[in-house]
């Protein structure tokens, strides 16, 4: 298994954990249907009242779709199938609050997570965010639409057209409005869990109904964003050997901001 489901029964919080440290927490399709089958079955348990989502270790919370994954394409060229498209609570039609405890790397398909996530705790020292795509010939389209909702315009584009020249530090992200809190050094976990406990100890219909409220305000641009990001990406990205090539010889080093 892929994933950790830990309930406490007594404050109503589960906390799910990426559980591939070795791979920096990196989704495979396996990682993927285990986030979907989470994610829906939570839907069920009446027990469940808030969701605390992090990543195993202390180097990452997650780094995107495991580059070793084979996603096999429809010949059509109108047609891609993304794996990471289900992996996040609200495709996955779950309005139980999930919040996100980042304790390291954040990059890439993180945003899926991230994006459908309440709100996030971040490590003051460990987490950084970046988005790598550009560097390697791929179109950010999912990840910047979903990260449009949560930062300033300008943020945005600078993370989603820099790649892998620079990392955007948790102060940074917490200053732009992407992060809501600051944890000391391996405290980001205790202190998601302690805004759960609270959210969880309150009447359950009123927090769903108000997890649909805010998430109500943007789905129309959302929605007609996301419609466009399947074209976008068979435009844009390079083939597959093409960006292999770009991978293997990317360079060392990044900016911190």
């Amino acid at each position: 298994m892929a994933l950790r489901i830990e309930c406490d029964k007594e404050t109503g919080v589960a906390v799910l954990t990426l559980d591939r440290p070795a791979k920096h927490n990196a989704i495979d399709l396996e990682t993927a249907a285990e986030l979907t089958a989470a994610w829906r079955q939570f839907r069920f348990d009446a027990s469940v009242r808030a969701i605390v989502l992090t990543g195993a270790g202390d180097k990452a919370f997650c780094t995107g779709i495991d580059r070793s994954a084979e996603v096999p394409q429809p010949p059509s060229p109108y047609t891609i199938d993304d794996p990471l498209v289900a992996i996040g609570p609200k495709a996955c039609d779950l309005w139980k609050p999930v919040i996100a405890a980042v304790n390291g790397m954040a990059c890439g398909g993180a945003f899926y997570l991230l994006g459908e996530s309440e709100f996030l705790v971040a490590d003051e020292e460990r987490a950084v965010f970046f988005d790598p795509h550009t560097t390697y010939g791929m179109v950010s389209a999912y990840e910047a639409m979903y990260m449009a909702q949560r930062m300033p315009f300008g943020e945005v584009a600078r993370m989603s057209l820099m790649g892998t020249a620079e990392r955007v530090s948790a102060r940074r992200a917490y200053e732009t409005g992407l992060v809501s809190e600051l944890a000391p050094p391996g405290e980001a976990l205790t202190a998601a869990l302690a805004s759960a406990e609270i959210i969880a100890s309150y009447p359950p219909a009123a927090v769903e109904g108000t997890v649909r409220a805010v998430w109500a305000a943007s789905a129309a641009a959302r929605a007609q964003a996301v419609a466009q990001a399947p074209a976008l990406i068979g435009l844009g990205n390079l083939p597959a050997e093409e960006q292999a090539g770009l991978f293997g010889g990317r360079r060392a080093g990044f900016r911190l901001r």
